[in-house]
């Protein structure tokens, strides 16, 4: 079981509905089908989140350690999107770090699965 947050850049959302909104019209345009390169900033945030957790098989770490349900984690970022999961035992650590990171560079944060705008 995984947690999924999504990220990306634009305006924020007025509401919960509206977020999903976004999220659904981007994910339809970016992440089906060939995909896009990431953004500079969808780039610059994942880095981020590397940068604390390490993408699996990076590094000697036990891979117990990281949050992330998949990687290279940069796969799941596709131009103004990323959308990423993590592993359901550490999801609340690196969420709420993913959401604060996500804030601190002006892109909106959202979970998909609840149906609601991070802010």
């Amino acid at each position: 079981m995984s947690y999924d947050l999504a990220v990306w850049a634009g305006p924020s959302p007025a509401d919960d509905a509206a977020a999903l909104e976004v999220f659904e019209g981007l994910y339809d345009r970016f992440m089906r089908g060939e995909g896009q390169s990431p953004t500079p900033r969808i780039r610059q945030y994942v880095e981020g989140l590397v940068t604390r957790w390490p993408d699996l098989g990076d590094d000697d770490e036990d891979e117990d350690a990281s949050p992330w349900s998949d990687s290279p984690l940069i796969n799941n970022a596709s131009g103004p999107l990323f959308y990423f999961g993590m592993v359901f035992s550490k999801y609340q650590e690196a969420a709420e770090f993913a959401a604060d990171l996500a804030r601190s560079s002006g892109l909106v944060c959202s979970d998909p699965q609840d149906r609601r705008l991070i802010t």
